[in-house]
């Protein structure tokens, strides 16, 4: 079977290039292994997620560095995606069923840690939307603000990379339980799409904002409840600076930092104490038994419009090395998702 590859050319240092990955195209056999109860599915691959915690897969690390491990340059990339089942070894799941989870970068996988996978039964949304809203970033902005940051009605709340797969979903979980949301992000185009179409109560372009403590002190006159952490750096020590007492901050991501040699140090943590703030980082797959009961909550709030998502969308596993390199420089708007097969 001809299988169309996104292949990772060597470990990356630095901001990533999109040479830095190659699309081959070859014959493979693509089958099961031996026995009908293998455990392993055969899918076909429709959609494919970019996002940032993969820029961290493409260095070379130390096992027990991270919770997820790094990509073996000369195979494909493997992230999250959407696929239909071709074949199964697994009785979960069966030959024409939808799934998300982890899957290859290419156009057929044969994926044997199965354990990762859930099958699709709501499919009257957009199936792309389980490369998002409805999976990893979907879990990953219910737990960290629900879970994490334990908010309360009435609350003041800050997310950063607002307009992001996470960041837009933060924002309008919080403005449903009736907090005050502001998001920042990196063009006017984005912080247009946070006021008129998340309903963020303000939002600002941080490229614009020469002094941040003076920006968030504008914003937040009487400081921050929640911050919601996709940036680090210079972004987390002004916040640290702006917080209320007993403030919780969720530590998702810090994207400003992905690519930098030598990362940039946090000067102001001496608030975490002077404020008594809760500081805490979070990965999804902690939080995917609660999945069932997020579907509960936002597949709803889908249908009857409380919620709105906005992708970024690419076709073709051509486009993917582009669309995964363009998240770093800030390019994409919303959920960057590649298309491989529309079916």
């Amino acid at each position: 079977m001809r299988n169309k590859q996104v292949i990772l050319r060597d470990t990356v240092s630095g901001f990533p290039k999109e040479s830095d990955m190659q699309v081959t195209t070859g014959s493979t056999e693509l089958k099961l292994p031996e026995g009908s109860s293998s455990g392993a599915v055969l899918v076909k691959n429709l959609y494919l997620s970019c996002d940032p915690y993969m820029r961290g897969r493409m260095t070379k690390r130390h096992p027990g560095d991270s919770y997820v491990n790094s990509f073996n340059p000369g195979s494909p990339l493997t992230g999250y995606g959407v696929a239909k089942v071709l074949e199964s070894g697994d009785p979960k799941f069966k030959q024409g069923d939808f799934v998300w989870g982890i899957t290859g970068w290419e156009e057929y996988s044969v994926i044997t840690a199965t354990e990762a996978l859930f099958k699709i039964h709501n499919t009257d949304v957009p199936l792309s939307y389980y490369t998002g809203i409805l999976g990893m970033p979907g879990i990953t902005a219910y737990a960290g603000f629900y879970e994490v940051c334990s908010p309360k009605k009435g609350e003041t709340v800050y997310v950063s990379a607002a307009s992001g797969a996470v960041g837009q979903l933060v924002g309008q979980f919080a403005k449903l339980l009736g907090c005050y949301v502001v998001g920042s992000a990196g063009s006017k185009e984005k912080v247009d799409l946070l006021k008129n179409k998340f309903g963020f109560d303000e939002a600002f372009n941080y490229k614009e904002e020469p002094n941040l403590v003076a920006a968030l002190q504008r914003y937040f006159p009487e400081g921050i409840d929640i911050y919601f952490e996709n940036v680090g750096g210079k972004m987390l020590d002004a916040v640290l600076l702006n917080m209320r007492i007993h403030g919780r901050i969720a530590v998702c991501g810090m994207i400003s930092q992905y690519n930098l040699e030598q990362p940039e140090g946090v000067h102001n943590l001496t608030s975490v104490i002077s404020k008594q703030l809760r500081m805490e980082g979070f990965v999804a797959p902690s939080y995917y038994h609660l999945y069932e009961k997020f579907l509960e909550m936002v597949v709803p709030a889908i249908n009857e419009g409380k919620i709105t998502y906005v992708e970024d969308v690419v076709e073709g596993l051509e486009s993917a090395p582009a669309a995964l390199v363009g998240l770093f420089a800030g390019r994409n708007v919303g959920k960057q998702v590649v298309v491989v097969s529309r079916e």
